[in-house]
């Protein structure tokens, strides 16, 4: 069944290709697509396209479908185009004529759009959640360390005094400027383009507004060629929210990768965490951190995928938008894994609390010595001189103490300011509800 079916069939081989991955992926919007289209049919009830017993027949029966498709029972069957078709099928197999009338007034174009909107603002609410979990994990480890020094990098070599407690509360806030960028993709992905239909609107007097209250939308996409260009734009945004997250993730799983290194051991994973090696009775590899990092650089390409697919259209729908599920909701479940498992990991990392005992590390407190001497009075670039010929001669002692007090520092870590700008990025997040049939 085609919603646009005519009087001839299509060829067999260009209805395969044409239908693609569809079905599997609109298996995942099938909720949406009820609940989108509950909102619709009691929109066209209020401007007198449907009957009042229509609606209380069609209401009951949208429920039976949802409620299907909760149990995993809800099916796209062979020849049945996407979850539009089967949805409209259905009804029409239970109620006739009544079912063939939920379709005035809209297209399959903004009845995707929709579906896809309500999906990504599931989604977005489950990497927010997702993310704070590990947010919390390391403000928590953050705390925990904060006494425990390390040595921190540049260009690969030992550079200067770091802590854990650092460490962990970076990653921290690198999660609230994802955060801060996922809100405002969250606002654009909350607006409603339903009426819309092909992208030029319909001669129904469709009231939009009521199914932008009823979906729970923040706003209203008000130019119907505008809200088909969001088609394509609004996976691209969404691609970027993953790509930022990924980056912090890929990074957190590269240090811990470096880390646990034998020529490091800053820190090591439980044995249950590791793998071993076929060969090599000693191995204890941290395969779940190389993992991550490999996802996650496949993640930041999404967006670079999404561009391409997106380029050379004229505004308007376009086949080409089918295939960005392809690439964006596969992303979107693979962030959510990485998400879980760096929150599992770090939970259970173990921290060397003496790494600095070892005299390979006695130069990284050359900075301390500079600082010293220009405390005394010296001027910096007289000190700098001093202190590097006292490291040529071997002459540098390790000082009894580590003064760093400015905000930010390792004596200062400002983690109960970065849980209050977390807090606040996540009170942005404002959320309406559906307004649902009781």
């Amino acid at each position: 069944m085609k919603l646009w079916q005519k009087e001839y069939n299509l060829d067999e081989q260009i209805e395969k290709f044409t239908v693609g991955k569809d079905r599997e992926f609109d298996l995942t919007l099938a909720p949406y697509d009820v609940v989108g289209s509950v909102a619709h049919i009691k929109m066209l009830e209020k401007i007198g396209l449907l009957e009042k017993s229509d609606l209380d027949v069609l209401i009951p029966a949208m429920n039976r479908i949802l409620v299907k498709i909760e149990e995993g029972k809800f099916v796209i069957e062979e020849g049945v185009e996407d979850v539009h078709s089967q949805v409209e099928l259905e009804l029409t197999r239970e109620l006739g004529d009544i079912g063939k009338k939920i379709h005035s007034g809209r297209s399959r174009n903004d009845q995707v759009l929709v579906d896809l909107r309500l999906f990504l603002r599931d989604q977005i609410k489950e990497i927010t959640s997702e993310s704070q979990n590990l947010f919390d994990v390391l403000i928590e480890k953050s705390e925990l360390y904060k006494e425990v020094l390390m040595p921190g990098y540049t260009h690969m070599q030992v550079a200067m005094v770091s802590s854990f407690g650092l460490w962990f509360g970076a990653f921290a806030e690198s999660l609230c400027d994802d955060l801060q960028l996922l809100q405002s993709i969250y606002k654009i992905v909350n607006q409603n383009p339903l009426g819309s239909a092909a992208g030029y609107g319909s001669s129904f007097p469709l009231d939009r507004k009521m199914t932008t209250e009823l979906l729970g939308f923040e706003d209203l996409n008000y130019n119907v060629i505008h809200a088909q260009m969001g088609r394509g734009k609004t996976e691209q945004f969404v691609s970027f929210g993953i790509a930022a997250f990924a980056s912090t993730l890929n990074k957190l799983a590269m240090d811990a990768c470096l880390y646990s290194n034998q020529n490091y051991q800053f820190i090591a994973l439980p044995n249950e965490m590791t793998t071993g090696s076929s060969i090599m009775p000693h191995k204890k590899n941290p395969d779940v951190f190389e993992l991550i990092r490999g996802r996650c650089n496949r993640l930041q390409g999404v967006s670079g995928e999404i561009a391409l697919l997106n380029s050379n259209l004229p505004a308007g729908y376009h086949r080409e938008y089918q295939l960005l599920k392809e690439s964006l909701f596969p992303a979107l479940e693979s962030l959510l894994d990485c998400l879980r498992m760096t929150t599992h990991c770090i939970k259970g990392i173990i921290v060397n609390p003496a790494i600095l005992n070892d005299p390979k590390y006695k130069n990284l407190y050359s900075v301390e010595h500079v600082n010293a001497e220009v405390l005394k009075g010296v001027p910096f670039r007289d000190a700098y001189q001093k202190i590097s010929t006292a490291l040529e001669e071997g002459d540098l002692s390790v000082p009894d103490t580590i003064s760093h007090t400015h905000e930010g520092s390792i004596g200062n870590l400002c983690n109960e300011e970065i849980q209050a700008k977390w807090n606040r990025i996540i009170a942005g997040f404002e959320v309406k509800e559906l307004v649902e049939e009781k």
